[in-house]
């Protein structure tokens, strides 16, 4: 089963192939560099994952390619002690105040990061509470056309959280995002510290692909079927 996933991030892909498992063909926009791609500006994390899966099933569709899955997803941390934020923002969270970065799109990782201290600065340990969520949105393609919205609409949704506080600093060298300063409960180390096979047994993503490899009826090594 071919497996699309709405992404450049090659972390991303890593991490959600790792997951899943060999059942699937998996390919990225790295692979159709002139894929559409769609404008983040949901302000829920579901709107943001189906408006990607949709814009991408579409283009698929106008290309008479079918019999492939879309998945595409929106992650973001929420800070408590900054109401939730970064959010539906997290991966352009530096960018959002700040002219030196493009406007609408994603900033650096470390640019993120050092903003996220910079507002917890004088926040103590035990108000540093936190999390990781993702929403997988899942669309097949069609063998007709249809639109984004009517796609969106016929959106299969799993989500994942992973609860945890803000370090004081980073540290660790894997991951990316907002690993080197998320310690999830029950550790003392950070996600870029702990690795990935660690992290993908515990995170907000994994959590999700769980859901969705349960739904697909993916056995450990068996052929996938989508349950009806």
């Amino acid at each position: 089963m071919r497996l699309v996933i709405a992404t450049r991030n090659a972390h991303k892909v890593q991490e959600i192939r790792a997951i899943l498992g060999h059942d699937f063909d998996y390919l990225s926009l790295r692979d159709f560099p002139s894929a559409p791609e769609a404008v983040e500006d949901a302000d829920t994390f579901e709107g943001n994952a189906a408006k990607k899966a949709a814009t991408l099933a579409n283009w698929f569709s106008s290309q008479k390619i079918s019999e492939t899955l879309v998945l595409a997803d929106d992650s973001g941390l929420e800070v408590d002690a900054l109401n939730g934020a970064p959010g539906v923002h997290s991966a352009r969270f530096a960018a959002l105040d700040n002219p030196a970065f493009a406007p609408g799109r994603n900033s650096p990782d470390n640019a993120n990061n050092e903003k996220l201290l910079r507002l917890l600065a004088s926040v103590p340990l035990d108000k540093r509470t936190a999390r990781f969520r993702c929403v997988l949105a899942l669309i097949a393609v069609p063998s007709s056309p249809a639109s984004p919205h009517e796609l969106a609409a016929k959106a299969r949704f799993f989500s994942g959280a992973c609860e945890g506080r803000i370090a004081f600093a980073p540290s660790g060298e894997g991951g990316f995002g907002y690993d080197p300063l998320f310690i999830p409960v029950g550790h003392e180390r950070s996600f870029a510290e702990l690795g990935e096979d660690v992290k993908n047994k515990m995170s907000h993503r994994a959590k999700a692909l769980a859901q969705l490899r349960k739904s697909l009826s993916i056995s450990a090594g068996g052929a996938s079927s989508p349950s009806p």
